[in-house]
This record gives structure tokens, sequence and C-alpha cells, in this order.
């Protein structure tokens, strides 16, 4: 099974890219290229500063489409997934967009990248063009390796780079300065899952439980395997990394990088935890969370640091007209403000009535009893939890009966005590709808003067916001029908058998309209009752009233 979004996989880049051009505002084109080659310029490249060329295997977008645009790239020439763009290309992309000022080009240093962008830089050079060649290597993760891995830190590189072009500084300038920069930019990353290509089928290779530190942004295998996946302990293997790297450097810009497959949750997150952690007292400006430069969906993160001076600073705070760059701020300390308090809840008189006390222990009691049942008939149709959420709330009503603290001989008191109350132990829609119920049934309580016809004005607003209605397959079939039964002073066994016919009745509803039922098939729903409709037909069950 595949993993990918895709039509065709022989023209997915090419789409993709069609795609990015047409959402840009009109600030990118292609060139058209007899061989169709994939090389993507700013619509108002001037060839009287220093161009700027990047490029490489697809697969890692917002890089790098993204960062063509007005004070970074003037264009990037793509490849197929994970693959080098071809010297043909290459060199026509220079062609194109060089004039005597000269382009530089920015390289990952991955083995196609650096021999496809160095000979066509080679072949520029013998057609009478200036151009120079930078290679970004901030991987740190692994220490031994002869030649450090381009990753996120390539995005500084051209945001740098496409500065001091816009300043008008010479090829040989914007070159060191890049140079300098890319010295003091380093990486390092992780991942709890690899990347999936398209129409691949490969399963994954970490286990769970587990994680990769250094693995490479085409999914190669990193430095080692962490038995860990908890945040806050890999955030502080990757900064005690940098720190080791980076010795006493300080006044860091740090990179939160999502590799592609790490959530806006996650990402916040990792962040936080970032920002508490070893490093934290080195940082002084903040780039992210975002995606940056990725690796398809790979569940995982890096971390990048460059220590800033004023010049960098400048170069990176710059404003630019490209879609994939995220802006550089400082972080701020937690911010609190104080919310304004919510109203006091009515006071009640604690009132003694023997009878109601009955009524209430039976009715918590059953829920109790029942809590394992209604779950396991929830995980039939819902999350399983049912059974646990009302065995909460009676529990609180339980403590609170035993305590002395309820109003038992004024019903309306009562009913408005529950509203006001039970959410907070129950929580969820649960808590909500009774309370809904019980609140309203408490006014109506005082317009009816009687207890029956005030839970049908609660039920009235149960339903009201809800948005269930008898029939919808929900605890609504089982309380109307009793509740009715009860208004109509019909005989306390006849109001039983209506909410159990009513419960019952839900087992062969082919369609739930509300709750999370609503979201399963006939198949699915079939011969289960809705645990809400049972569990009010066992608390009706549970009472002896005369």
């Amino acid at each position: 099974m595949s993993h990918f979004f895709f039509d065709n996989k022989e023209n997915l880049v090419d789409q993709a890219i069609e795609g990015m051009i047409r959402t840009a505002g009109g600030r990118l084109s292609q060139l058209k290229t007899p061989d169709g080659q994939r090389i993507v310029v700013r619509t108002d490249y001037d060839k009287s500063r220093v161009a700027l060329l990047s490029g490489g295997g697809s697969g890692h977008e917002p890089m790098h489409i993204g960062f063509v645009g007005e004070g970074m790239l003037t264009g990037a020439i793509v490849g197929d997934i994970f693959a080098s763009p071809g010297v043909d290309a290459i060199l026509s992309a220079i062609i194109t967009v060089t004039g005597d000022a000269g382009c530089l080009l920015i390289v990952k240093n991955y083995t196609g990248d650096r021999l496809n962008f160095g000979l066509a830089a080679e072949k520029a050079r013998a057609l009478g063009y200036q151009v120079e060649m930078v290679l970004v290597s901030d991987d740190i993760a692994l220490p031994d390796n002869p030649h450090p891995r381009g990753l996120a830190g390539t995005i500084l590189a051209h945001k740098i780079a496409g500065y001091a072009a816009a300043q008008g500084a010479s090829l040989q300038q914007v070159a060191e300065i890049t140079r300098q920069a890319l010295n003091k930019i380093a990486t390092v990353g992780l991942a709890i899952s690899s990347c999936h290509l398209p129409a691949s089928n490969s399963r994954e290779r970490i286990p769970t439980g587990k994680s990769e530190l250094g693995m490479g942004i085409h999914g190669e295998h990193g430095i080692t395997t962490l038995n860990t996946q908890n945040s806050q302990q890999l955030v502080r293997t990757l900064s005690e990394i940098l720190l080791e790297h980076i010795g006493d450097q300080r006044d860091l810009l740090l990179m939160v990088n999502n590799l592609g497959g790490c959530s806006l949750l996650e990402m916040a997150l990792l962040t936080q935890q970032v920002l508490n952690s070893p490093i934290a007292q080195r940082i002084s400006y903040l780039q992210g969370p975002a995606t940056l430069a990725s690796a398809l969906d790979m569940k995982g993160f890096s971390l990048t640091v460059l220590s800033l001076d004023d010049e960098l600073l400048a170069a990176l705070t710059a404003p630019v007209e490209v879609s994939g760059w995220s802006p550089v701020y400082q972080p701020t300390q937690m911010n609190w403000q104080p919310s304004q308090p919510l109203p006091p809840t009515s006071t009640v008189t604690p009132s003694d009535n023997p009878h109601t006390a009955e009524l209430l222990r039976s009715a918590c009691q059953s829920l109790l009893d029942s809590e394992e049942q209604l779950n396991t008939l929830d995980s039939h149709v819902g999350d399983g939890d049912t059974g646990s959420t009302l065995a909460t709330g009676a529990r609180f009503v339980l403590k609170a009966l035993q305590e002395k603290k309820l109003p038992l001989d004024e019903p309306p008191a009562l009913l408005r005590w529950l509203g006001e109350n039970i959410t907070t132990p129950m929580g969820g829609s649960g808590g909500v709808l009774l309370s809904l119920l019980f609140s309203a049934a408490a006014e109506g309580c005082q317009t009816e003067k009687f207890l029956a016809r005030g839970l049908l004005a609660g039920l009235e607003q149960m339903k009201k916001y809800g948005g269930a209605q008898p029939g919808d397959r929900t605890l609504i079939d089982a309380l109307q029908p009793a509740l009715e039964a009860l208004s109509q002073d019909k005989p306390w066994q006849q109001v039983v058998a209506s909410a159990k016919q009513g419960a019952d009745s839900t087992a062969q509803m082919k369609k739930a309209a509300a709750g999370r039922s609503a979201y399963l098939n006939e198949d699915t729903l079939k011969g289960h009752k809705d645990p809400g409709a049972e569990a009010i037909s066992i608390v009706f069950s549970a009472l002896k009233v005369d």
C-alpha cells in the first residue's frame, strides 16, 4: 500500500512544480527547454547582480523552489525525487540567468550534487561565465565522515548569499560571505520513522519505541539507534551534541526544522523543550518551528545553529519574497495573563430526603456496577469510555451525597446543583449534555411544578444543543420515551419498559446521526446497542419508585 498521494509517478514532480509556480503569485516561471528540464527562476531576475542558483533532488520541499525570489535565489534546478539534476539542466540555468556579475552555485555536499554542479560550473567557465560554488556540509551527526552532508543549513546559505547579492556585492564577496557563514553552521537531526517513496511498499526499519540519530534526508541510516522516542530526552541529546560541537559560541540562531512528517502539535512541543534544554541560554534568535528542508514525510526533526554577528543578523532578518522562508525572531518567556473569574455557582442549602437519597444512590451505583459493560458496548461503536465517564460522574455525586452537601428535599435546587457541577468531573460532551439536561430541568421544575415535565424541558435543551433526535441512535432513544411515560403518570414498570425498549431499538438502527457512531457504517453498528441509551435503561431499571 502506498503512503503517497499521486496520479502518475512519471510526471509527479512536473505536476508539483506547476502547482508551486501557479501558487507563487506570478513571481516564478519555468524555463522552457527542449528536454523539459526542471529549472524554476524568478520572473524579475536582474543580470546586473550576482545570480544565485541552488538545487538537488525533489522531495525536500520547500527547498529548493520555495526559496526562489527576491532576497534569496535567482533560480533552482531540481531532479527527480532524491536525485540530483543533470549537468545540462544546471548549465542551462547558469547560461540563462548569469550576466557579467557572475553566478554562485549553492550545493549540498552529496556526491551526485557535487559532481553534476561541479561539471556544469566547469563547462560554464569554459564558455566564459564567472562561476563560483560553495558546498553546504552542516551535518555534525557523523563526526568522522570526510564529507559531511548538507542539511537544513542550506536554507541559511540561501538567505545570507541572497542578502549579499541584493546589496550589490561582487561574486567573490558573496561566495566568501557565504563560506564564512557555512563554517559556523551546524545541524543535527533524528527521526522515529523513515520517509515513504511514491509507490513504495517498504517496511519501516526503526523499531517501535526507538529513534535514529543522524538519519539522512534521503532515508539513509543514521549513526545510532536510540532506545527512546521521549521528546524531552531526544531534545536534550541533540542540544548536548550541538553544544559539544560549537564550544563556547553564544548569540545563536536556532532553526527548528520539521523533516516532513511531524504534526504542528509535535513541533510546538519540541520547540518548547529546546527552549528549556541545555542550549537554551545560548539562543538569541529562533527560526521555526517550520518545514524548511524536508525528507518527504519523514517523521523527524533537525536543529540547526549559527553563531550570529551584526552582519549575519541583518542578512537573516532582511525581508524576502519567497514562499518557503520562515521569519527569524527573538523567543520570549512564557506569558501569563490573569483571567476573569467565573461567576460563583449557586449556593445551596443541604437538606435531607431519604427517598431522594436512595434514588440517587441507586442510580449512581448502577452506573458503577455497569462501567465495564458500557465500556465494552462503546468499544464497538465509539472510543470505549462511556462507562468510565458515567462512573466518574456517579462517584462525584455519591461523594457529595455521603458528605451531605446536596439539597435533597428541593428537586429544582438538586437539579441545578447537578447541572452546575457535573461537567467538571465528567468532562467531554457527555458531561455537557447532562449539564444541559439538569440545568434546564431545574428551570422546568420551577415553571411546571412537576419533575417529569421539568426533565422533558431539559431533554429539549439537550436535543437543541446536542443535535440528536429520536431515531438517531443516542441516549435520547431511551430517555425520551421513558420521560414521556413518566409525565403521563404511567406505572413505573411501564416507564422502565419504555427505556429498555428504546435502548434495545438502537441495536437495529442502521445509521447514527450524532456522536462518534455517526462516522461508522451499518455493518459496524449492526447488533450493538448504543451505550448511552443502555446506560439510561440501566439507571431506570435500578430505581425503585412506588
